[in-house]
């Protein structure tokens, strides 16, 4: 491997790619094939370099109780080796950020977007006070690297991501985390069930990252671009922090009380929205999967606005807020709708390039949340 080729491993950036913008701004959004990647990278014969997001490690004897405190989840049960999800909110319960956790046996790591890394580790270093712990922004030392499945990797692979040296998160995405609540429509759960998502992500120190990736492409593990990683995410009905968590939303709209947040745990920052909307309330807005007309020449962009077929002259539904392209069910999104927007309907995205129609599946149900006096946790997942 040449110089060269290495410093482009470190940068996330590989030879031949085209580089991603917006939120994936620091990867490559393909190599060319964008289909045939997202093919390969479910089937477990693709990696994926990451340069979009980063991590924070969090060490010290009071990490546990500390991140405790201040997280949706449940902190203090987090074992070695064991990975989940959570979320740092404000005072009205919004999502401030969405962070996944990866724990060692002196370290927590909590991954989350590059741009949000810096201001995150500021935001601990603010609430550490007298406490025994250290926070540490690993932007620029380490660089995550995403695969679907290794079923397919030969053991000379496996073993290269398995190095000490290197710690791997396994997202608990398609399950209900003890302690959550699924606000899943029975549609979508059955959808979630069925997607074949199992990804992971591997925290590597950048001075091993050229070696790594070496030994992957040697075993005919090829590139994959965020192009195909988004097509992955979407499928499983995964909402994106800046995506559909946008600066206004609460876990519930998202399905994130399955996953994120523990309804059992001590205090938190938040904690009083996620209680009041969950018991007494209903969430304003809905998460939506959406099948879209791939018949045109081009695809709607997330922040297009969403309609209810045949009232495109009214106001909209809501808003498309991802876009990607699946090798087997084709063009598909995201939107965040109105609550009240009719779940049976057919849609219509309109945008700069016009109109494209949309079939939805609800994500959300309409009626989650007001959960007192009715029966727990019918719609968990298994």
């Amino acid at each position: 491997m040449t110089d060269s080729f290495a410093c482009g491993f470190r940068a996330g950036v590989l030879p031949g790619g085209v580089p991603a913008e917006g939120l994936m701004a620091g990867s490559d959004a393909h190599y060319g094939q964008p289909v045939a990647e997202h093919r390969a990278l479910a089937a477990g014969r693709a990696f994926a370099v990451l340069g979009h997001r980063a991590a924070v490690r969090v060490t010290g004897e009071d990490r546990l109780s500390w991140l405790h405190s201040l997280m949706s989840q449940d902190m203090q049960s987090l074992e070695a080796g064991s990975s989940r999800r959570g979320l740092f909110l404000t005072a009205q319960g919004r999502i401030e950020f969405d962070v996944d956790v990866v724990a060692s046996i002196d370290s927590v790591y909590l991954l989350t977007r590059r741009q949000d890394a810096e201001q995150l580790a500021a935001f601990l270093c603010r609430m550490r006070f007298m406490l025994r712990v250290d926070v540490e922004d690993l932007s620029g030392s380490h660089t995550l690297v995403g695969f679907a499945s290794a079923a397919q990797w030969s053991d000379r692979a496996r073993d290269a991501v398995r190095h000490d040296a290197v710690v791997v998160f396994k997202d608990p995405w398609r399950t209900s985390a003890a302690g959550g609540f699924a606000y899943t429509t029975p549609e979508a759960a059955e959808h979630l069930a069925e997607a074949d998502y199992s990804w992971k992500e591997a925290l590597v120190p950048n001075e091993r990252l050229g070696e790594l990736l070496e030994v992957l492409q040697g075993e005919r593990v090829s590139p994959a671009g965020s192009q195909a990683v988004e097509a992955l995410r979407v499928f499983a009905l995964k909402p994106l922090h800046g995506a559909e968590a946008d600066d206004k939303a609460i876990p519930h709209e998202l399905d994130l009380l399955r996953t994120s947040v523990h309804l059992a745990k001590g205090c938190y920052k938040g904690q009083e929205t996620i209680a009041r909307v969950h018991n007494l309330g209903h969430p304003p807005r809905r998460l939506a999967f959406l099948y879209l007309d791939g018949s045109g020449h081009t695809l709607p962009e997330p922040g297009d606005e969403v309609f209810v077929r045949g009232a495109e002259e009214g106001r909209p539904a809501g808003r498309l807020t991802s876009v990607a392209l699946h090798s087997e069910a084709g063009p598909i999104g995201l939107a965040v709708l109105k609550r009240t927007a009719d779940s049976e309907a057919e849609l219509t995205v309109v945008g700069e390039h016009g109109r494209v129609a949309a079939r939805q599946l609800p994500v959300v149900s309409a009626d989650s949340g007001s959960v007192v006096g009715r029966p727990q946790g019918v719609r968990r997942l298994s």
